[in-house]
């Protein structure tokens, strides 16, 4: 086949350090914005960020050029720094060190995309914990409770 061609769609989900409530309503759409656009800018033309106060989570196309890493490292980065701007109460502001990706099939995309817009209705209901075992739980991934809530 002469073309390489991709159609990888990806959940990405991290959270604040220690979950600090630091995305607030003032700022989040602010933060939103701008993660979606550090992740278009790394080649994907589809992008949904969605998130509360101490958790986003982005569906989108993953590029066929960059590994999950790269991303990840750049989209944490860059909004880190933009986070910082945004005033002196955000200047302690970090990311955790980890994430969690999932894929998404194209068939799930209308359902996966529902469900990091209505972020803020979801957890009227359910913690960031209980949400996050579950998904790691529904797709078999083996992880060690000590060291996923840093």
């Amino acid at each position: 086949m002469p073309q390489s061609l991709t159609k990888l769609y990806t959940h990405l989900v991290f959270s604040t350090k220690n979950r600090h409530p630091f995305l607030d309503v003032q700022i989040r759409p602010r933060v939103h914005a701008y993660l979606a656009t550090t992740v278009r800018s790394l080649d994907s033309s589809y992008v949904v960020v969605g998130g509360v106060a101490d958790h986003v989570h982005i569906l989108f196309e993953m590029g066929k050029m960059r590994t999950p890493v790269e991303i990840v490292e750049q989209v944490k980065r860059e909004s880190s720094k933009f986070m910082k701007t945004l005033g002196p109460q955000y200047g302690q502001f970090y990311w955790q060190r980890g994430y969690a990706m999932f894929s998404v099939s194209p068939t799930h995309l209308t359902d996966a995309e529902s469900y990091v817009r209505n972020q803020e209705e979801h957890h009227r209901t359910k913690t960031f914990q209980e949400e996050f075992r579950e998904f790691l739980n529904r797709y078999n991934m083996e992880f060690d409770e000590r060291y996923v809530w840093d």
